[in-house]
């Protein structure tokens, strides 16, 4: 197995995942423009500043992981001609904590949050409350179904280099 392609394969799609985010993040700046100039009730102005908001959001993040992961494509080549067994095990200590925290806050606390914004619109019956209760749990429902399929990529390179270790540990 050729761990450089493994890994460049996987970087790739990473970067073609975050730009996901940003396609969210576009329409949810559409979407604060549209109820910012078409909006009439209360409730539609209220959404303009909770879109505004997360689709910041979502433009960071994604811009902050697609360059992030691009770089990265660059430096696997330099750390795998200088010591492959190296490259590998950094490789798998970064990929093991990305699961960790994919455990703890993408499956976890975010669908905690969600649960607490779903109450919150229940018992707050403003429009500024209902406006961002519904926005944040849009915006973390992006960030479940983006990061939900990076897990599983992930996870699949994650098992790819401990084949990769074990195979150099021959």
């Amino acid at each position: 197995m050729d761990i450089l392609k493994i890994a460049t394969d996987w970087a790739k799609a990473e970067v073609f995942s975050t730009r996901f985010f940003i396609i969210f993040a576009i329409g949810f700046l559409i979407a604060s423009a549209g109820f910012w100039q078409l909006g009439k009730t209360e409730i539609a102005k209220a959404y303009i500043f909770p879109t505004l908001i997360a689709g910041a959001m979502l433009l960071t993040i994604g811009l902050g992981l697609f360059y992030t992961n691009k770089s990265r494509i660059k430096q696997f080549e330099t750390a795998y001609n200088n010591n492959a067994v190296s490259f590998v095990e950094a490789e798998l200590k970064r990929a093991d904590s990305t699961l960790n925290e994919y455990k703890t806050i993408v499956f976890k606390a975010i669908p905690i949050i969600i649960a607490v914004c779903a109450l919150v619109i229940i018992f707050l019956n403003t429009p500024i409350w209902r406006a961002s209760m519904i926005t944040t749990i849009a915006m973390l429902v992006v960030i479940l179904l983006v990061d939900g399929t990076a897990h599983g990529r992930i996870d699949a390179y994650n098992k790819q280099l401990l084949l990769i270790k074990n195979e150099l540990k021959k």
